[in-house]
């Protein structure tokens, strides 16, 4: 359970170039995670993802955060409390600030990215429960992203220009490292959810390392409209399946 968000996160993300014509400021969405125990799938906490202007010195920015806490009957079991945000062009969604400070038990741990794009390198930070702040620069390769950025980039591609079985390559770096990972186009299926029945674009992702398990068993849905926001998610990890499922969509911009 303690990496679900974490795996939630990183079965829907991939990187892509292209401009922002689907996101705007003030969008709130809101999803129930579930989780399989014992053979029942349990809704066990809530993820909510919202954008909203933050200004610097130098630039407007836009900030994306994403949440997640465990519905409260759970919390003697085994409570969450995650955070997780970057600050990006909002033309292209280029990261410029990444931070992910994570609750999950008795386990904390905080990290700070600071992208140089002309450099291709990140200045970090991180610390852990009763451990000393760790500062560590390192390089990446151009084009990748964090995890948070990087699953808003999804939606700004046009999938209405791809084949079925179209595959498309993605890197994201976490825990100072990058995964390398892939994504299959399934074509459209129409789905009920909590804010309607919805035509949606099918996307199968898959990771060369063990974080996701199996062929078609990570599966995520967009709608196939202009804004393409996440409206149902599947995903099997070692310890487990589970699935993210919208319940309310606010401040969409088409």
């Amino acid at each position: 359970m303690k990496h679900l968000l974490i795996t939630a996160l990183f079965i829907i993300s991939f990187t892509i170039n292209a401009q922002n014509n689907a996101i705007a400021t003030g969008e709130k969405l809101v999803y129930t995670a579930s989780y399989n125990m014992s053979g029942i799938l349990n809704d066990i906490a809530q993820v909510t993802m919202e954008t909203s202007e933050a200004k610097t010195s130098k630039a407007t920015l836009l900030r994306l955060k994403c949440t997640a806490t465990t519905y409260s009957k759970w919390d003697n079991f085994f409570k969450i409390v995650d955070l997780y945000e970057s600050y990006v062009n909002p033309k292209n969604l280029t990261p410029y600030l990444y931070k992910r400070d994570i609750n999950e038990g008795d386990y904390y741990k905080f990290m700070k990215y600071t992208f140089d794009h002309k450099t291709n390198t990140i200045k970090s930070q991180q610390r852990k429960k009763n451990n000393k702040e760790e500062n560590k620069n390192f390089s990446i390769n151009a084009g990748t992203k964090d995890i948070v950025s990087t699953l808003y980039n999804i939606r700004l591609f046009d999938y209405k220009t791809m084949n079925v079985g179209a595959k498309k390559s993605f890197t994201i770096v976490f825990d100072r490292e990058e995964i390398k990972a892939q994504i299959t186009y399934l074509g459209k299926e129409t789905i009920s959810t909590s804010i309607g029945k919805k035509e949606c674009y099918k996307l199968s992702i898959s990771s060369s390392d063990s974080v996701l398990q199996g062929k078609n068993n990570n599966l995520l849905w967009l709608t196939a409209d202009e804004n393409k926001i996440i409206v149902y998610g599947k995903f099997k990890i070692p310890v487990g399946n589970g699935e993210l499922k919208i319940k309310s969509a606010q401040g969409l911009k088409n």
